[in-house]
């Protein structure tokens, strides 16, 4: 097995030029500059925001490709990716590394709420490479400009999570661990089904409300049985997860289209692998994460493929939730 340890380190300084790219970009600019759009891609619409982290991101791999060989994927690359050093044969680099700069674009541009950059690593397989090949992961907060502590977080496969918080003012940092919920039950807890956008919110709402009833039953006068948090950020989400804060959520968004369709509508933005590409450290971390199946989550390192997942703080949780999941999924043809 190639040894991935290299690479930890200069991906950590690479995620904080674009942490701090970022900070000074919604600093220096007003809301509406950093909200127009840049271009349209195939996968997602591109802000001026996302162009500031894609700068640094090129900057940068030109420089990492003198010491190593890697396909880079990433939105904003003809095709979806490129191959570094210039001339090298796809078939002779040694990883493929998936990056997201800025996941959270909406919330971060905005200023609600943290963004996050995001980085997987694994050894190169060609097309096949996918998800589950990542063996060093990568995820890095991208703070509000009223927020001065932010965290970074790591993993290599089979080792652990390390993570820091650091004071983005004096530079100090200090270790982090993470915990999620050991609660048995959602109850008094946050569990959600993702429904970021227009397009069938009905319908999702609808299986949010079964999954809850089946697992709690009705509701009680003057009571909430769990809560809710739409965090425009599959990592946040998972990093909600890895917090203790997310006892369970699920994005659907893929399984959707035969739906809309029906309405004449058509499928919008999904989750893609670059959102999810630092799964492994909410896996090193203790969350369960599947794909709607109930299956290992796993996807191809594309920029353009559509995941359906679902996360799970514990077992326990898992097997309270999984069997009314599918159950409202094939109850609507969602699921064979």
């Amino acid at each position: 097995m190639i040894d991935a340890t290299p690479l930890l380190e200069p991906l950590r300084e690479l995620h904080l030029a674009i942490r701090d790219a970022v900070v000074s970009a919604t600093e220096a600019q007003a809301v509406d500059q950093l909200s127009a759009i840049d271009r349209e891609e195939e996968g997602d619409t591109i802000y001026t925001i996302d162009a500031v982290g894609e700068e640094v991101l090129l900057r940068f791999c030109e420089g990492l490709s003198r010491r190593h060989s890697f396909v880079l994927i990433a939105e904003g690359l003809k095709g979806g990716r490129i191959i570094l050093p210039h001339g090298t044969r796809e078939a002779d680099a040694t990883w493929r590394i998936i990056v997201d700069p800025i996941d959270g674009t909406r919330e971060i541009m905005y200023q609600k709420r943290s963004a996050w950059v995001l980085t997987g690593v694994a050894p190169n397989r060609g097309s096949q490479t996918s998800l589950a090949d990542v063996v060093l992961a990568v995820q890095t907060e991208i703070p509000l400009l009223k927020q001065h502590l932010c965290d970074q977080l790591w993993a290599f496969r089979g080792q652990g999570v390390q993570a820091v918080r650091q004071n983005r003012l004096s530079a100090e940092s200090r270790p982090l661990s993470f915990h999620p919920s050991k609660s048995s039950t959602i109850a008094h807890g946050f569990a959600m089904i993702s429904r970021f956008f227009p397009g069938a919110r009905d319908e999702l709402a609808a299986i949010d409300e079964e999954i809850i009833v089946g697992a709690l039953g009705p509701v009680q006068p003057g009571k909430a049985h769990c809560f809710e948090d739409q965090y425009l950020s599959s990592a946040g989400q998972l990093y909600e997860l890895m917090a203790g804060h997310y006892r369970f959520v699920a994005d659907l968004r893929p399984l959707m289209q035969k739906t809309l369709e029906n309405r004449g509508l058509a499928l919008g933005i999904c989750c893609h692998p670059y959102d999810l590409c630092t799964t492994l450290i909410a896996q090193e971390a203790g969350v369960i994460v599947t794909d709607v199946s109930s299956s290992p989550l796993n996807a191809p390192l594309t920029v353009d493929a559509d995941v359906a997942w679902a996360g799970y703080a514990n077992g326990a949780i898992r097997r309270q939730i999984e069997p009314l999941l599918l159950t409202s999924l094939r109850k609507r043809g969602w699921l064979v």
